[in-house]
């Protein structure tokens, strides 16, 4: 593929991105009024997170993933575990530098290290391959082994995306608001011990009474000395709070990978002649909704400015930083054996360095109501930038793998 028809091919999937999140721009403006409203924007963003994300990584792994391919590429969970990793850490260093407030940390910090995974690989890889030009063999064999590469990609992004990232976002949500009602609470509760206690120092004598009120004390003091060692315990339960681990994308990646991976399961669900095929049909019917749904949110919330160097800092960690870094880790793996002999798998693992953040992160801030419009803002302008430099990275990679 020679360097025109390349930057088609990858700035094709984001003009999509960017025409449908201009639509949802003029969706929420007054005169159309369908989703200005906070309260249209949360229930449309509660469908996409209970509903659509679930169906459309459900259905797509069930169709596309094996045992065989799953043993085949082990590593790609392990390397995307390392974008997760590495752009967190480039984000903190980001927002020492910016010195952010409080309030876009966790949306800097998730924005770095979530990346689009899902839709744009699924757009990118099927045009690479269509195209007369590529690199990658046979059309059918590049699209076949493609399509499984980059849903494998969307289903481990997911996972990643709604335990880790969201509970970054979450902590900073939640740091913000503490700080915000302990800035407002009293001191009550310590003037009332302090009060009590001389109201006991007060007291003329020591009755009999009083003196069972002591042993009653100390036994329930023994008490809660046990319940001292069985708290932390269930605090630390209440913490990693299952509920959040167990998400709906999370739980449509693992029914999936089970469908996908178990034939019994596979033959039953997915195929021409699958006895209930209806309900893997239905699943990818309802998925179709979700990237556009996810889209069409980022664009209603382009409300809001951003200071601009969190905006660079992110793009810099993103198109540069990020890519450099996977290069390094991508042809280390290479040298020292660890993962297959594939041109294409090569080319998927270090394209997932190279993408603009997940749009996913904008149904997350939606669902704490903490820089919605700010993330959309972030949305736009990656997207934009990554008509240019996925473009040129893609071109790299090519070059780099064959």
């Amino acid at each position: 593929m020679d360097f025109w028809k390349l930057f088609t091919t990858a700035l094709v999937p984001v003009l999509k991105v960017l025409l449908v999140t201009g639509l949802g721009t003029f969706l929420g403006l007054q005169r159309f009024n369908l989703l200005r409203e906070s309260a249209a924007r949360n229930h449309l963003n509660a469908l996409v997170y209970f509903v659509f994300t679930p169906a459309l990584v459900c259905s797509i792994l069930a169709k596309t993933i094996t045992f065989e391919s799953l043993v085949l590429v082990w590593f790609m969970p392990l390397n995307i575990l390392f974008t997760f990793i590495i752009g967190t850490a480039l984000g903190w260093l980001c927002l020492k530098i910016t010195k952010a407030a409080s309030d876009m940390q966790g949306l800097v910090l998730g924005c770095c290290a979530a990346g689009n995974l899902g839709n744009m690989p699924l757009i990118i890889i099927p045009a690479v391959c269509k195209d007369s030009g590529t690199p990658f063999g046979a059309v059918d064999v590049c699209n076949k082994k493609g399509m499984a590469y980059a849903s494998l990609s969307m289903a481990i992004s997911n996972i990643y995306i709604w335990t880790f990232v969201y509970h970054i976002i979450r902590v900073y949500s939640c740091r913000n608001f503490n700080v915000n009602k302990v800035d407002n609470s009293t001191v009550g509760p310590v003037s009332a011990i302090e009060a009590d206690l001389e109201n006991h120092s007060s007291t003329p004598e020591v009755t009999a009474a009083h003196t069972n009120d002591l042993v009653t004390q100390f036994k329930s003091d023994t008490v809660s000395k046990e319940n001292q060692i069985i708290k932390p315990l269930k605090t630390l339960v209440k913490r990693l709070n299952l509920k959040i681990l167990l998400a709906p994308p999370t739980m449509g990646s693992i029914l999936g990978l089970i469908i996908g991976v178990v034939p019994p399961f596979q033959k039953m669900f997915v195929g021409d002649d699958a006895p209930f095929r209806v309900v893997e049909d239905s699943a990818s019917l309802l998925g179709d909704a979700c990237i556009p749904a996810m889209t069409l949110l980022v664009g209603a919330n382009l409300l809001n400015e951003l200071k601009v160097s969190l905006l660079v800092g992110i793009i810099v960690v993103r198109y540069m930083a990020l890519p450099i870094l996977g290069v390094v880790i991508v042809k280390g793996a290479i040298r020292f054996g660890i993962i297959h002999q594939d041109p294409l798998y090569h080319f998927i693992l270090l394209l997932q360095y190279a993408l603009p953040p997940a749009i996913g992160i904008s149904t997350i801030t939606q669902l704490f109501g903490a820089g919605e419009t700010e993330c959309s803002i972030v949305m736009l302008a990656t997207n934009v930038c990554a008509s240019f430099t996925l473009t040129l990275w893609s071109t790299f990679f090519m070059w780099l793998v064959l």
